[in-house]
């Protein structure tokens, strides 16, 4: 399958650089994935497609300061660090730029006290990184590290917390779970006093969620892996949910991927508490075993995020939704408009 066939004309203006000061202020887009039907609603007429028996799956993941700014000392080159996740003790994955200058057994600085030797080379500008300190990590991190916006986004939040979901809970993302920033704590509230249950699972975002298409065919391409928590309180409210037949809403693309994974995982069997890395890639073909429906943000043309609303849509629904979105000037990406893929 190619991936030209994922892709849509997206003007620079409906990419969203700013919150909306309210999250649930924003727009909401409902696609019926067996029909074809769109309707426009603001966000929080979300709980009108909700209902009792239903469970509603969070990706509980917060997101760390992980964009580290620093000088090589032996050249004085500035250095942007990312990281991605944290391999073992104090070695972490993570993108650098510009990754030319890091080459094994370079040493990064950042201020006086945190240093990084480059450990191994990776492709598309990832490094391991073993990191040197005194005190807590965590600590210096919070101290030195920004948030890891998206490059679309020119400007530092004054409030940290508004790239956090109000239910953060888990430390590990580089990035917000985004379809998740709608959500007050107002609104769970109220959806859960309809009779909707909530649940939680945890998928630490890091480059599998985010890394551009480099294949020409959407079949060759390999997603890089990511960390999962299934909790058994999730995976009993699973169990019972589709026992009572309700539906499985997926809050978020990672919280999709989280549940499908473990679904596979099971495969006949009930789902089980679980943990461990995916890389599972869902695209039009692919037959979802416990995801019934999805609240998504709009993603970039030809990537691997549109690939999956496709698979659960198909992909002609999903380009007619998205000319709709464009056409009524949605907000796209992180901080934009949602869409809710039911029936």
């Amino acid at each position: 399958m190619n991936v030209n066939l994922f892709d849509f004309h997206l003007p620079e203006q409906l990419i969203a650089q700013t919150p909306l000061q309210d999250r649930t202020a924003s727009r909401l887009l409902t696609l019926d994935r067996h029909s074809g039907h769109i309707e426009h609603h603001t966000f929080t007429d979300i709980i009108h497609y909700l209902q009792p028996g239903d469970l509603l799956v969070l990706n509980d993941t917060r997101v760390i300061p992980a964009r580290l700014f620093g000088v090589k000392p032996d050249t004085g080159a500035k250095m942007e660090v990312l990281l991605l996740k944290q391999e073992e003790g104090d070695v972490w994955e993570a993108l650098v730029k510009p990754a030319k200058r890091l080459k094994l057994g370079a040493v990064v600085t950042f201020g006086e006290e945190l240093r990084a030797v480059v450990v191994e080379e990776r492709d598309m500008g990832g490094r391991l990184l073993r990191f040197e300190y005194d005190g807590i990590f965590q600590e210096i991190l919070d101290r030195l590290g920004e948030m890891p916006l998206p490059p679309y986004i020119k400007e530092q939040l004054s409030d940290r917390e508004r790239y956090q979901t109000v239910y953060a809970k888990h430390e590990g993302s580089a990035a917000a779970p985004t379809a998740g920033l709608h959500f007050t704590t107002e609104l769970l509230e109220r959806i859960k006093a309809k009779g909707i249950n909530i649940a939680s699972v945890t998928l630490h975002v890091g480059l599998g969620t985010f890394r551009p298409m480099s294949a020409e065919r959407v079949e060759e391409h390999v997603m890089h892996a990511e960390y999962y928590e299934m909790p058994e309180e999730t995976a009993s409210l699973i169990r019972a949910t589709k026992a009572n037949g309700g539906r499985v809403i997926a809050v978020g693309t990672t919280s999709a991927r989280t549940l499908e994974t473990v679904a596979q995982r099971f495969a006949d069997q009930p789902i089980q508490a679980c943990s461990g890395w995916t890389d599972i890639f869902m695209y039009p073909g692919y037959q979802f075993l416990v995801v019934d429906a999805l609240l998504t943000n709009f993603h970039l043309p030809k990537s691997t995020l549109v690939m999956l609303v496709s698979a659960l849509a198909g992909r002609e629904h999903i380009m007619h939704a998205y000319e709709e979105a464009v056409a009524n000037e949605y907000r796209f990406f992180s901080f934009g408009d949602a869409m809710f893929i039911h029936g």
